[in-house]
This record gives C-alpha cells, structure tokens and sequence, in this order.
C-alpha cells in the first residue's frame, strides 16, 4: 500500500466517496481495473495512491 500521509478513517472515507462521485460523473479511471463499481474503482485507487485528492489540515 502507497500512502504518503497517515489518514484518519473520516479522511479515507471522504476521498474514497469524492473520488467514486468523480468517477460514476466520467473522470477518467488512473488505474487498471476489472472493477466497474465506482467505490470499488476508489478503493483501490487509494490503496495504489494514486487518487489525485490533497488533504490540508489546519
């Protein structure tokens, strides 16, 4: 698993339901995937890290 940041699960949740509304609107997939389900699509997006999403924290 590639992760640069330490997500808290409320961060992982809302990149992976950010990224799925992306995908199921036609943003193109950054991954090769038998998956059509767009959370599954995410899901494994995030685990590859490869979800195009920044996390600022104040």
């Amino acid at each position: 698993m590639v992760e640069s940041l330490n997500y808290t699960k409320y961060e992982k949740v809302r990149i992976i339901g950010a990224r799925a509304l992306q995908i199921s609107l036609g943003a193109p997939i950054l991954i090769e995937t038998s998956n059509i389900d767009p959370i599954r699509i995410a899901q494994e997006e995030m685990k590859n890290g490869v979800i195009p999403i920044t996390v600022i924290r104040d």
